[in-house]
């Protein structure tokens, strides 16, 4: 009954307006004043009949805003001296005032800023609307939310998941419901930016929302200032947070790859290894990771008729020359750090089906991959790759068609297959005769160093097998230790 009254309510409120405000925007702005050299308008919001009438800051407010009378909310539109293209707008849900030079930089850039005070309900919807439709703002606004900011940001988003183009949470609160809702804004594509104190008590949260968004394969960015707790809030140096903004809402859908069939999901994959680096402005030591930071890649994942499970195929920017591409059955992670070099340099890659319904992957639907791809224009001649005994199932598709390999890489490689007749380590001569490179990284404590590559360079010609040994490495991490330096041992190989 509840939702019956507030649709209701909604619509009587846009006939209000259609009756109250017929016409442009400055007809509903009222009196301005002034916030930080930008025109500033004011608004009061009825509780009980949504109605929005705008007001005047008094002078005692200064570039503040006092607190509403009881019954209503208070609301406030600043103007960019030139409004972008597409009227972009940054909303803040608590502190107005506070740290603004994230909201000041963003209205350099053109972006109108809004602020309504907490905490979410029907009003905040309304002043959407009426932002949106009066003052014909995009319907996707970006937030900057601090601390109970943030949580109302994360409140409002994942209940309007759809209607956000980003949100830029500094050390937030956060509910179980929005924890438990993420997953809605990572099926909408809603980059996510939070930045934190290393001690900040609340912490927590930003790791909890961190999980529950990758484990959804959303995009999301985390920025730590070492040694700071809750306060200070923001960044000296705004323009982290205003680029991550404007970036996120000039986005431009990419153009679908011709090797995709009709139905497909698009998600995105990205590295998310931390730099560390001294903040100038800040006086601080800052950790960052995650796709505002290092870049992100298109992810596709699709099936094959006659083909059980599913191919994922993660995209470069810029395909090179002659599409290669790398095969593999393992899935990587932001840790696979040399996926990320070989994405960099144009390469694709793909991960092959394992079906549900079997102990390890059928041979035959991995040449039913194969042949569609280079069908599309991949190269003859894949890289097949793999981490510990994942390299094994790529060793038995490259021995049954050693014709079709460029060279085969192993991180900390298990020569073992779950459904091999013979397992690879004892069936290499067929890789030999077609002289194909092998390259293994492993770390010098692994514990399978000695019995699989150690073994296998017993067996394998001279001068056909490089192996690259990292000191002080175990079985974890299996990425190495210089990863571009791997990449480029690849690509030199491939040549």
């Amino acid at each position: 009954m509840k939702s019956k009254i507030n649709t209701m309510k909604l619509t009587a409120l846009g006939m209000l307006l259609f009756v109250f405000y017929p016409c442009r925007a400055q007809d509903v702005r009222g009196e301005n004043t002034q916030w930080h050299g930008f025109d500033r308008y004011d608004y009061v919001i009825s509780e009980t009949t949504l109605q929005i009438k705008p007001v005047k800051a008094t002078p005692q407010e200064g570039n503040g805003v006092k607190a509403p009378e009881k019954g209503t909310r208070r609301c406030i539109v600043v103007v960019p001296k030139q409004a972008a293209d597409g009227k972009p707008w940054s909303w803040r849900g608590c502190y107005w005032d506070h740290a603004p030079q994230a909201e000041i930089e963003l209205l350099k850039r053109g972006f109108h800023i809004a602020y309504i005070t907490t905490d979410p309900d029907e009003t905040w919807d309304v002043w959407y609307h009426f932002l949106v439709g009066e003052y014909g703002l995009s319907p996707k606004p970006a937030f900057i939310g601090m601390s109970r900011g943030g949580a109302n940001a994360y409140t409002w988003g994942t209940n309007h998941p759809d209607k956000v183009s980003a949100i830029c949470a500094d050390n937030p609160g956060l509910s179980q419901k929005s924890l438990m809702s993420m997953h809605l804004l990572a099926q909408n594509d809603v980059p996510i930016l939070n930045i934190c104190g290393s001690i900040d008590p609340i912490l927590h949260n930003t790791y909890a929302v961190q999980g529950v968004y990758h484990a959804n394969e959303g995009r999301m960015s985390v920025l730590i200032k070492d040694g700071t707790a809750h306060h200070p809030h923001s960044l000296n140096n705004p323009d982290i947070i205003a680029g991550f903004i404007e970036q996120s809402f000039n986005e431009k859908q990419s153009e679908q790859p011709i090797f995709l069939p009709e139905r497909y999901v698009k998600k995105h994959f990205y590295l998310t290894k931390a730099g560390y680096e001294y903040a100038e402005s800040e006086k601080v030591w800052i950790s960052r990771w995650g796709p505002y930071f290092t870049g992100s890649y298109d992810k596709y994942t699709f099936s094959l008729e006659g083909v059980e499970g599913s191919v994922t195929v993660y995209a470069p920017k810029q395909a090179a020359a002659g599409n290669p591409w790398v095969f593999r059955c393992d899935r990587p992670d932001g840790n696979s750090a040399v996926d990320g070099e070989l994405l960099a340099a144009g390469f694709h890659i793909v991960v092959a089906p394992v079906p549900y319904n079997a102990d390890g992957p059928i041979l035959r639907h991995w040449d039913v991959v194969y042949n569609y791809l280079t069908g599309k224009g991949f190269a003859p001649k894949p890289v097949l790759a793999g981490r510990g005994a994942a390299t094994g199932e790529m060793y038995v598709w490259a021995i049954e068609n050693p014709d079709k390999v460029s060279c085969i890489y192993g991180e900390n490689p298990i020569l073992r297959a779950s459904t091999a007749k013979v397992q690879p380590i004892d069936n290499l001569k067929p890789l030999a005769s077609a002289k194909v490179p092998l390259i293994h990284v492993c770390g010098s404590l692994d514990p399978n160093l000695k019995t699989q590559t150690g073994e296998v360079k017993k067996r394998y010609p001279a001068g056909k097998m490089t192996v690259v040994i990292d000191h002080g490495r175990g079985h974890y991490p299996t990425e190495p230790n210089d990863p571009h330096k791997i990449a480029n041992l690849i690509l030199q190989t491939i040549k």
